[in-house]
């Protein structure tokens, strides 16, 4: 990772309570904003800043548009004065979100961040790199998604930080626990994917009725 700090970075101050929702965003789709949403009524978040990443190492590349178009995007879909998009990421060299969230907590802190993923993600987790020492560095809260409660009750990573869970009754206090800490919430959720979208895309004829 380039040591920058003159990254460009959506506004932030000391106290401030920040939901960083990091993903490729290939596109971006109302999924994405109803988990936002979400977070930023149970969490009691300032804002919520999408994290546009350059790539996923644990995805393939090959349908991978530019961060500038699915930043375009991603700001189409999001619009919402409290929902900031942002591709700090490509600007520092952040290839793995552990990289990206020493930069943020470095670079501002007395921001209360809380990291905030799907079910789909935490059931994979423990593939993460650093994925412990991302979950000792700020509160996460993970947001059900259609199919992956299950799976993600019953991954590595949940079942190791299983004491560090408080209950969604909590939500709200999150963001000023000490990691680690996490929440599992439930509420409205979207069977929209990005995966499906592209294929719908791929399948559609141009020019089709």
């Amino acid at each position: 990772m380039r040591p920058s700090g003159l990254a460009r970075l959506p506004y932030a101050a000391p106290g401030m309570r920040i939901g960083l929702y990091g993903g490729s965003f290939n596109p971006a789709h109302g999924g994405h904003r109803l988990v936002s949403m979400l977070a930023l009524k149970r969490l009691g978040l300032d804002r919520v800043w999408w994290i546009v990443t350059p790539g996923n190492p644990l995805k393939d590349p090959g349908e991978l548009a530019s961060t500038a178009e699915r930043a375009q995007e991603a700001r189409r879909i999001a619009n919402h004065p409290r929902i900031d998009v942002t591709v700090f990421e490509e600007a520092i060299g952040a290839r793995y979100t552990i990289d990206t969230l020493t930069y943020l907590t470095r670079r501002h802190p007395g921001v209360r961040f809380v990291w905030i993923m799907g079910a789909d993600n935490l059931a994979s987790f423990h593939r993460w790199r650093g994925w412990q020492r991302i979950a000792g560095m700020m509160p996460m809260a993970v947001i059900d998604r259609p199919r992956w409660t299950l799976k993600a009750m019953n991954s590595r990573a949940a079942l190791a930080l299983s004491k560090a869970r408080i209950p969604e009754s909590a939500a709200a206090a999150l963001a000023d626990l000490a990691p680690p800490a996490w929440v599992f919430l439930h509420g409205p959720r979207s069977f929209l994917s990005s995966t499906d979208l592209r294929r719908l895309r791929r399948t559609s004829p141009v020019g089709g009725r």
